[in-house]
């Protein structure tokens, strides 16, 4: 029998987290924006590689999502926001459609990471940006989610990353780093007290947001 896919499922708790750490996202959002291009922006033509609940799409203004779950989309499109479905290892994208792709929280649902950075460069146009956003395994919530991951229904399919080694990834598949900033410096605990203002780097924080260009 196969294994039940919560997003398609419990989604509505996995949304519900949201709600409950109103600080925790709105410091998350903060920092993906300091990242956003700099240019003004064709948004029509930005993506959310696994739009999930479409929270940080909505956020954000982006327009078009690409989620596996069609649970989880189901609140996406509850949003606003378009979603094809598909994952991010074969994206139902066409070569160089995207002017920015954004992979928001997903990297770690994702299995082949550098499948997934060499689809993101095959659909950006030529000097597209790519902005991941993540959970690094070498950060206080990495590891609060790997301690508590067995029995926690999403993120005990989690595979979270080292920084360097995401890093690393985007490098490999033509995606040069120009920009990186970080939040989430305080415990788990402590997180959802305040918004808490990006910092400049990537070695810090428990949130990490990389803008690398298509080279």
């Amino acid at each position: 029998m196969a294994a039940e896919n919560p997003f398609e499922t419990r989604f509505r708790e996995y949304d519900a987290w949201f709600e409950a750490n109103k600080n925790v996202f709105a410091s998350e959002v903060a920092a993906v924006r300091a990242v956003l291009p700099d240019e003004v922006p064709n948004r029509s033509h930005w993506v959310e590689i696994g739009v999930g609940s479409g929270r940080f799409a909505a956020e954000l203004g982006i327009p078009v999502g690409v989620e596996p779950a069609d649970g989880i989309a189901a609140l996406a499109e509850e949003r606003g926001i378009r979603v094809l479905k598909g994952v991010a290892e074969d994206l139902p994208l066409d070569d160089g459609s995207v002017g920015t792709a954004f992979l928001i929280t997903s990297l770690c649902f994702i299995d082949d990471m550098a499948g997934a950075f060499a689809e993101v460069a095959r659909v950006l146009v030529p000097g597209g940006k790519a902005i991941v956003a993540f959970i690094p395994a070498d950060s206080p919530f990495g590891r609060l989610y790997e301690t508590a991951g067995e029995g926690d229904p999403f993120f005990r399919r989690a595979k979270l990353r080292p920084r360097r080694d995401v890093i690393a990834a985007l490098s490999n598949a033509g995606l040069r780093v120009d920009r990186a900033v970080h939040t989430l410096t305080a415990e788990p605990a402590r997180a959802n007290e305040d918004v808490e203002p990006p910092g400049d780097g990537w070695r810090a924080g428990s949130f990490v947001v990389l803008r690398a260009v298509k080279e």
